[in-house]
């Protein structure tokens, strides 16, 4: 009986040391962790959500950041990915990855000069990331800038001489730059090249 009671008093201490914590003050890595989970059964609005009761708790949860603009990118709501992202930016991370999936935002949003700074801080960070010289031929193509983009475009089959997509981004900068030099041709009154504008523009 005496061992017994020694055990219920040193119980009782225990239980008086570590009162049970006011919802408020859950741990933000619940919330965090939470959203992983819903993030990986693709249940990005709860996911966003998670994240923000983390972001919530603690305003300094980089990582946090990072993972709600990567919910926000899968919602399609690629503004709210990009203010994350350059959250996490910010803060000074050289990870080519996260500036991968802003650039990839920036292209969704048509920010072609945005996009194009963000895959040449990813070049310089990795000079072997391959899709960071397709996407910024790209984005070049889409500025009008084919010269730029041919030249990326070539860098990129140089290291996936097998990626079908680079060949066919390629191709279209190709003719693209043509129109645009029959295109001009044909401004300056030269008829086979409109009649070759028209061809190329079926």
């Amino acid at each position: 009986m005496k061992t017994f009671k020694t055990i219920m008093v040193i119980a009782g201490l225990l239980l008086m040391a570590t009162p049970a914590l006011p919802k408020e003050s859950v741990d933000a890595n619940d919330y965090f962790e939470m959203g992983n989970a819903q993030y990986n059964d693709e249940n990005y609005d709860d996911a966003v959500k998670s994240y923000s009761q983390a972001i919530s708790i603690y305003s300094d949860f980089i990582d946090a950041y990072h993972n709600r603009g990567l919910a926000y990118y899968k919602k399609g709501m690629y503004s709210e990915a990009i203010a994350d992202f350059s959250r996490v930016i910010t803060k000074g991370t050289e990870d080519p990855q996260i500036y991968n999936m802003r650039a990839l935002a920036f292209l969704k949003t048509q920010q072609y000069d945005y996009a194009i700074g963000d895959y040449s801080k990813i070049i310089s960070l990795n000079p072997k990331f391959a899709d960071a010289y397709h996407n910024r031929g790209i984005a070049y193509a889409n500025t009008g800038k084919y010269d730029e983009a041919i030249e990326d475009y070539n860098k990129a089959v140089e290291m996936k001489p097998k990626d079908v997509n680079v060949y066919v981004s390629r191709a279209v900068a190709y003719v693209k730059k043509a129109m645009a030099d029959f295109r001009r041709a044909c401004d300056l009154g030269n008829k086979n090249a409109c009649d070759d504008l028209k061809e190329l523009s079926k």
